[in-house]
């Protein structure tokens, strides 16, 4: 009789405790978002979907590689006028936060692949992006994108905790008071530890 009363009570604390918990941090998010229209903050944060996605010509990849720190996820095409326009600002915001365990991923759909990237990104001088491919648009169906360009807040755990539907200039005092407010800076006992530091991360030598 007493077990069955402490495990009664040790679910209502469970149940009173956690969902105040994730409206927090969603709510913390949605208020460092209101400076961007487009926002929309993740009430509460949800795991995303773990969809296969290439780095480079062949290297397959998940959100799950990126775990211990904080992922700004943007869904983009070359085709994309107003992905084309924000692409530089998305460079300088990865310049801006590395050091802060955030990592900026930009995740095309075009068909035709790296090399498509590769020459947009030399053409444009962008230096600190990755060239990832969803070529058949597995990833952007399986987190619900509706259109081009979205970008998806992903905090350290692999929670979604909001996104932005429409272009951003991201390296504007708005945008980067959203992400670190959102995501950063990810604490040091969160990120890979050293051991892991050493091993070639996700996108190493992926530029160019």
């Amino acid at each position: 009789m007493i077990r069955a009363v402490l495990v009664a009570l040790a679910f209502s604390v469970i149940v009173v405790i956690s969902p105040p918990h994730a409206s927090a941090e969603g709510g913390k998010c949605a208020a460092a978002g209101r400076g961007i229209v487009n926002f929309q903050p993740a009430l509460p944060p949800r795991p995303v979907r773990q969809v296969p996605f290439v780095e480079g010509a062949d290297t397959a990849r998940t959100i799950a590689d990126y775990r211990g720190r904080a992922v700004v996820l943007n869904f983009w095409a070359t085709w994309c006028a107003p992905c084309v326009r924000e692409m530089p600002s998305l460079d300088r915001l990865q310049a801006e936060v590395s050091g802060e365990g955030i990592e900026v991923l930009t995740l095309s759909v075009d068909r035709g692949g790296a090399p498509v990237i590769k020459r947009f990104y030399k053409k444009l001088g962008i230096r600190n992006l990755p060239v990832l491919v969803d070529k058949r648009g597995e990833v952007l169906r399986k987190m619900r994108v509706r259109g081009l360009p979205t970008t998806l807040l992903i905090d350290a755990r692999g929670n979604e905790v909001g996104r932005v539907v429409g272009p951003a200039e991201w390296d504007s005092p708005e945008a980067l008071a959203l992400v670190r407010g959102c995501l950063g800076p990810v604490p040091q006992d969160r990120r890979p530890g050293a051991e892991e530091a050493l091993k070639p991360r996700p996108g190493d030598g992926r530029r160019g």
